[in-house]
């Protein structure tokens, strides 16, 4: 998911940030607003992780929720095709 895309479904995702992430406040999810970096950031402050597990940590969790934003592009790409 790159950096636009994060931060237009920014919202959406709050809430499965804060159950992965249950540390992070309403507060940090605002302050982050849709910062991959801030994001990798909060999570090193808050659960004392070394930068390349939270940023591996935040990719993971970005990829698995970007998957349905694929899958309709890949959906809508065929139903342009077909009509």
């Amino acid at each position: 998911m790159n950096t636009d895309i994060l931060k237009g479904k920014w919202n959406e995702l709050k809430g499965t940030l804060k159950a992965k992430w249950g540390d992070l406040t309403d507060d940090d999810l605002t302050e982050i607003g849709g910062n991959k970096d801030k994001l990798i950031g909060k999570i090193q402050q808050k659960y004392g992780r070394a930068k390349d597990v939270a940023s591996r940590e935040v990719d993971e969790f970005l990829n698995r929720h970007d998957t349905g934003a694929e899958a309709n592009r890949q959906q809508n790409d065929r139903n342009r095709k077909v009509s």
